[in-house]
C-alpha cells in the first residue's frame, strides 16, 4: 500500500509540472503575439504576464506540498 502512495505522489508532482510548463509556454506565446500586434501595450501586457505566470506556477508548488504530505503522513 505504501508503494502506491509514492507512485501517486510522483504522478501528482509530474503532472503538475507538465501542466505548468504547457501553461507557461502558451502564456509566453500569447504575450509575444500581443506585443507584436500592439507594441505600445507592452507594459500592461508584461504586468499581466508576470501575474499569471505566478498563478500558473503556484499549481505545481501546491502539488509538491500535497505530495510531500501524502508521502510523510502516517496512514492510520
Amino acid at each position: 500500500m505504501s508503494e502506491m502512495l509514492y507512485v501517486a505522489a510522483a504522478i501528482m508532482m509530474g503532472l503538475g509540472a507538465v501542466g505548468a510548463a504547457i501553461g507557461i509556454g502558451i502564456l509566453g506565446s500569447k504575450f509575444l503575439e500581443g506585443v507584436a500586434r500592439q507594441p505600445e501595450m507592452e507594459g500592461r501586457l508584461r504586468g499581466s504576464l508576470f501575474l499569471l505566470a505566478g498563478l500558473i506556477d503556484a499549481v505545481p508548488m501546491i502539488a509538491v506540498g500535497i505530495a510531500l504530505f501524502i508521502i510523510f503522513a502516517k496512514a492510520g
